[in-house]
């Protein structure tokens, strides 16, 4: 039986939808995005090969899998756009990412490129810049947002201005936690769930306050990270850009000990 989506946001016209339980076995669990606006669809960090088939089951409930407008990628890994050769294949969707790795997604799709009928695989990719873009979407678009180094260098965010959700990838992210499908309602307890995760994966304390200041200049009534829970309202919203903006990570952590030769075997 197909999952059933956690909706994020419906008015009747446009609909923001997610899926948060497909991965089974060993593989990271994460949540997959379908926006729809009218007649129009969009995937945001779709995943790789554990996802494609639950997804595509439960997503064609919600539109023509085929026909669909758009795969939004915030980067490159595989729990991101892991199975991105056989969107390519079985949709008709323009794949949207960083200009920084749009150039190496014809290594993941290599049927698409060796079949000289298909056509060339850059008429599918649409480059975002680094200083990001709107992507027309139905009767509204879809915002591509700068976030290098949270925590890939051409990191991208996607906001959408009907539900006013912003899509953050891995910012945000956190594992290990309980009920991940309910918004965080103790900030302070889900705390502990995040903190080794951005100490390890984000760029810099800097980064965050920059991507911080930004996301203060606009209206966002819930932040939506690729693993674990959301934040809904402007309390939680106001509490995780303050906790991030304050936290060292990454870089700030590193000293010469994390910088010597190995003396243990694997």
């Amino acid at each position: 039986m197909a999952a059933e989506p956690i909706v994020l946001f419906d008015n009747g016209h446009h609909k923001c939808l997610m899926f948060d339980s497909l991965v089974t076995g060993e593989g990271v669990q994460s949540n997959q995005f379908l926006i729809v606006d009218g007649k129009h669809e969009a995937l945001i960090d779709p995943g790789g090969d554990l996802t494609y088939t639950p997804l595509s089951v439960a997503a064609s409930r919600y539109m023509n899998i085929r026909d669909m407008d758009y795969v939004f990628a915030s980067h490159q890994d595989p729990d991101i756009i892991g199975a991105i050769d056989r969107w390519i294949v079985h949709t008709r969707a323009k794949i949207v990412t960083s200009k920084l790795w749009a150039r190496f997604l014809p290594h993941l799709v290599s049927s698409y490129v060796t079949n000289q009928l298909s056509g060339s695989v850059y008429d599918r990719i649409v480059s975002i810049p680094d200083a990001g873009a709107n992507v027309k979407f139905g009767e509204s678009y879809l915002q591509c947002l700068p976030a290098h180094f949270m925590h890939s260098v051409g990191n991208l965010q996607f906001y959408d201005p009907v539900s006013r959700i912003l899509f953050s990838g891995d910012l945000g992210a956190s594992l290990g936690g309980e009920d991940d499908h309910l918004p965080v309602k103790d900030f302070d307890k889900h705390i502990p769930s995040m903190i080794g995760f951005h100490r390890r994966y984000i760029a810099s304390q800097k980064v965050c306050r920059l991507w911080a200041n930004m996301v203060r200049d606009m209206d966002v009534s819930m932040i939506v990270p690729q693993h674990g829970k959301r934040f809904e309202g402007p309390v939680m919203v106001d509490r995780f850009l303050n906790w991030v903006s304050d936290i060292e990570c990454g870089i700030d952590l590193m000293t010469q000990d994390n910088y010597r030769r190995p003396v243990d075997y694997v």
